[in-house]
């Protein structure tokens, strides 16, 4: 890892190395070839980090309870005391130490966590909006804290970092369903169901009707918008790390094309690009690094 000489900080980092490259592949080889060398350790860091944090907090049953609550006082003792002897925490702190700036954003992602956890469904847009400034801008904002510099506009930055998660949030809720629906969570708000004279249970059937496909083009279309807005976000990070952002953008806009043609068959299963775009993209993006 570039610029780390400490052997249990270097082993750290390479183990949160191995757990995203083993859940996340295609993000993992961005970051390695798209950012530059000094970026990589952070940005590796707050993404196992947040990972770990979904699969601690998520669930109901009695054991895992008590373990999402183990973590959060694992967290907060960590930031506190600035140690800490679980490696994943090693290598954030370690970040949190070269980037101070990131102690805020892990703060405001823990208060926001739980709000994943506890949400079963949307009663409107107002409420879906609300889960987006609690949870998911908190957790955008570990990464994009780390690409843009500490003098970046903070008006016109954060509408393009909120423009970009809402449209990442929303297509991940359409692509996801058939999982969230399994698992007992509505993801669509009940208002908009009912604008598209839709049901919960039309979902839960797998139902491919005009209400639902004409429900599925309209939310899928709506965060492809949002992403392409959110683009104006590379006018604000530093040349060295536009690439990875630009692929961050492209590879949600590419999931929300394959959404599209898949259709409400998306009910069933989720849509994801080709690995021919995705390498193309990838590649497209490493020879412009810099630019």
């Amino acid at each position: 890892m570039a610029g780390i000489d400490d052997a249990r900080v270097r082993d750290a980092y390479s183990r949160q190395k191995a757990l995203v490259a083993a859940y996340d592949r295609p993000a993992y080889l961005a970051v390695r070839l798209l950012l530059p060398p000094q970026l990589v350790p952070h940005v590796i860091a707050v993404t196992a980090f947040m990972h770990y944090t979904d699969v601690m907090l998520d669930g109901e049953t009695p054991s895992n309870t008590a373990s999402a609550a183990a973590w959060e006082e694992d967290v907060r003792c960590a930031l506190s005391s600035g140690e800490s002897r679980e490696p994943l925490l090693r290598a954030l702190l370690t970040s949190v130490e070269a980037v101070p700036w990131l102690r805020s954003r892990v703060e405001a992602f823990m208060a926001g966590a739980r709000v994943d956890r506890d949400f079963k469904e949307f009663a409107g847009e107002a409420e879906y909006q609300q889960y987006i400034y609690d949870y998911s801008l908190p957790a955008f904002m570990l990464i994009a804290c780390l690409l843009l510099p500490p003098n970046a506009d903070p008006g016109a930055s954060g509408m393009a970092c909120r423009a970009y998660i809402d449209g990442h949030q929303r297509l991940d809720f359409v692509n996801d369903l058939s999982e969230d629906l399994s698992a007992g969570r509505l993801t669509i708000p009940l208002k908009t169901l009912e604008q598209h004279d839709v049901s919960r249970s039309d979902l839960e059937q797998r139902r491919d009707s005009l209400g639902t496909r004409a429900l599925i083009t309209s939310l899928l279309t709506r965060a492809r918008q949002d992403l392409l807005v959110s683009r104006s976000l590379v006018e604000h990070v530093p040349a060295d790390n536009r690439a990875f952002l630009r692929a961050l953008i492209t590879v949600k806009v590419l999931t929300a094309d394959a959404a599209l043609a898949k259709g409400a068959a998306v009910m069933c299963a989720p849509a994801s690009p080709s690995h021919s775009a995705a390498l193309r993209m990838l590649l497209r993006e490493y020879r412009r690094r810099g630019r």
